[in-house]
């Protein structure tokens, strides 16, 4: 799994970095047919926005998220990200 992390007017420091590869790899890892990952962390006077797409064989899930700290956006995208990709197994668990 790649995870690409792209920052617009945002710093990114190490403890971001390593606080969002933490997350995606812990949320993340139930999901064998996930490819690839892209954060998009933006800086709009005191709103931090994260947008979250997860791509991969037959998936393509994306998850938004704003508040005024970055390190919760983070997580508000991710939990959104893999809520979707849990309810998208569970379909095609049901319907097999």
């Amino acid at each position: 799994m790649q995870v690409h992390i792209t920052g617009r007017h945002v710093e990114m420091t190490d403890g971001i970095r390593e606080h969002i590869y933490d997350k995606v790899e812990r949320t993340l890892v139930d999901f064998p047919r996930v490819e690839d990952v892209r954060v998009v962390l933006e800086l709009q006077k005191i709103i931090n926005s994260v947008e979250v797409v997860v791509s991969g064989k037959d998936i393509h899930v994306e998850g938004h998220a704003s508040s005024e700290n970055m390190y919760t956006s983070i997580d508000q995208a991710l939990e959104k990200t893999e809520r979707q990709l849990r309810t998208r197994r569970e379909k095609v668990q049901e319907y097999h």
